[in-house]
């Protein structure tokens, strides 16, 4: 468990950092840069201030310090993205696979984050601190089931568009789509429901982690100097690692 956890940790800190450099690279909110949607305000300062604040959680979290208090900050911070700014436009994430997409992203990550920081050690920095952090982590349990159930159903809705990224050499492009939506759904169920739930998100962050390698990094190689590859890539790495943090936080019972 401690393992899964510490890989997670890693997997999950890495591309929080990559995100935070590229808003200061980009020097704006991008199309497929999470957590903020790209018609978040702020322009520049915002961005910058967002890159700033994904560059120290990820960091601390990468270094294992202060994990409690830089994933609850990160975690609340996606929350924000999701409720304040994702819905500035709810009928177009509503209604549009890419941006509902987009808003799930931001979901996931801020319930990883929680999860993170409700199954770490930290200081105590206010009364009642852990116990609102631990809270915090069973909550991101929740969401992330339903970020994965919704990834999910889109599977089904979106199959003949999600078999063409499928790599060339792979066999049975439509199966894949539609067996990847369904180890979407089982792997939500499991981890809501709290049966086999460690085995569920162990799984479902080695499926990530395979996309990572067989689909997403040679797209990046043969695509070397476009950017959205790159963080197609890095989202699939966070949601791997999100995916082993909830592996690792999840009881030995389940």
């Amino acid at each position: 468990m401690t393992n899964l956890k510490t890989i997670g940790r890693v997997f999950f800190a890495i591309p929080i950092v990559v995100f935070g450099v590229q808003h200061f690279n980009y020097g704006r909110f991008a199309r497929g840069l999470p957590p903020v949607p790209p018609w978040a305000p702020g322009g520049t300062v915002a961005a910058y201030l967002t890159g700033a604040l994904l560059v120290v959680t990820g960091v601390c979290i990468l270094a294992n310090l202060q994990v409690r208090l830089s994933g609850a900050v990160l975690g609340m911070f996606c929350i924000v993205c999701v409720v304040a700014l994702h819905t500035m436009r709810l009928r177009t994430v509503i209604s549009q696979g890419g941006e509902r997409t987009g808003a799930l992203e931001a979901l996931a990550l801020a319930a990883a984050a929680w999860v993170l920081a409700g199954s770490s050690s930290g200081l105590t920095i206010f009364p009642g601190w852990q116990r609102r952090t631990d809270a915090l982590g069973k909550v991101g349990l929740y969401l992330f089931a339903f970020s994965m159930l919704i990834f999910g159903v889109q599977h089904f809705m979106y199959a003949a568009y999600i078999a063409i990224l499928i790599p060339a050499w792979m066999p049975a492009h439509l199966f894949l789509a539609y067996f990847t939506g369904t180890a979407f759904i089982a792997a939500a169920v499991a981890i809501a429901s709290r049966i086999q739930a460690r085995l569920g998100a162990g799984l479902l962050g080695l499926m990530f982690l395979l996309w990572t390698v067989l689909l997403h990094a040679p797209r990046v190689f043969a695509h070397i100097h476009n950017k959205d590859e790159l963080t197609s890539l890095f989202v699939a790495l966070a949601m791997s690692g999100g995916s082993f943090i909830v592996a690792g936080a999840v009881s030995k019972s389940t």
